[in-house]
């Protein structure tokens, strides 16, 4: 049995669930969120606000719906409840963030400044304080969106192995290298 499958969802006060059909809804305070399912061999069950999801058998196809839908919809619920927040570091001399509305204006080194469109799900807020990284806060109700968004600026300049420049997320661990070493005597 799948540990993350069998686990049960909690649905907290002020969140809505609904099953049409085959796509789930979740209505919360911070949106509303859709994912369709294909509910051969799962089945989802709501008792109070405890969802369990379980599955017909253990069928190879079966076993992989099983965690994967129990996960999305723990997102979901969470996510219209919570929300999702993620951080990144501009690394760099030079290297700058500045947020206007849905607009992400980035200078990475390049020879022009970079402006990113956020799609209108996520808030953006860049936070610059005097002698550290510029950070860009990202949050979201959606995660699958909100990774996808945070994933595409560090595609802009990904964090380079030798002095670490490039885009980070806060807390990530870089791989780090040794630069040349001294000439021959």
């Amino acid at each position: 049995m799948s540990r993350i499958g069998k686990m049960p969802i909690t649905i907290p006060a002020g969140v809505e669930y609904r099953l049409d059909g085959n796509v789930v809804t979740v209505k919360g305070k911070k949106g509303e969120l859709k994912q369709e399912i294909d509910l051969t061999g799962i089945s989802l069950n709501l008792e109070g606000n405890i969802l369990t999801v379980s599955r017909a058998s253990d069928a190879p196809d079966h076993r992989s719906k099983h965690g994967l839908y129990r996960a999305l919809i723990q997102n979901m619920i969470v996510g219209v409840s919570e929300g999702f927040t993620k951080e990144m570091e501009v690394v760099g001399v030079g290297y700058r963030a500045n947020a206007t509305g849905q607009m992400l204006e980035l200078a990475l080194g390049f020879s022009h400044q970079i402006v990113f469109e956020i799609p209108k799900e996520v808030q953006c807020t860049t936070v610059t304080e005097k002698g550290k990284a510029p950070i860009v806060k990202l949050e979201s109700h959606d995660k699958q969106l909100l990774g996808a968004v945070a994933a595409k600026i560090r595609s802009l300049r990904k964090p380079e192995p030798y002095k670490g420049k490039g885009i980070k997320f806060v807390g990530e661990v870089l791989r780090r290298k040794a630069g040349k070493s001294a000439g021959k005597k």
